[in-house]
């Protein structure tokens, strides 16, 4: 595994990282790792497309998505002929 070395942050963010560590009871170290893991989990897609609509529009009032209708499959073509 890797080692990164995060120079120059603020007191004021070194504190609230201390704070948000101990509520979660985690090590400064393992909540940054799971904040960078979660991040990055999201940049990757890993909402569907739907949720990620409703994040973008929350600050906003929200949206209301309406599901596609079930519609059943018609038969399947018949290659015999």
């Amino acid at each position: 595994m890797a080692t990164l070395t995060i120079r120059n942050v603020d007191d004021v963010v070194k504190e609230r990282l201390r704070v948000r560590a101990a509520r979660h009871g985690h090590s400064m170290e393992a909540e940054l790792r799971a904040i960078v893991t979660e991040a990055l989990r999201e940049e990757q897609g890993a909402l569907n497309l739907a949720e990620a609509i409703r994040r973008r529009f929350a600050p906003f009032g929200g949206v209301e998505l309406v599901p596609h209708p079930d519609t059943p499959a018609g038969e399947p073509p018949d290659f015999e002929q």
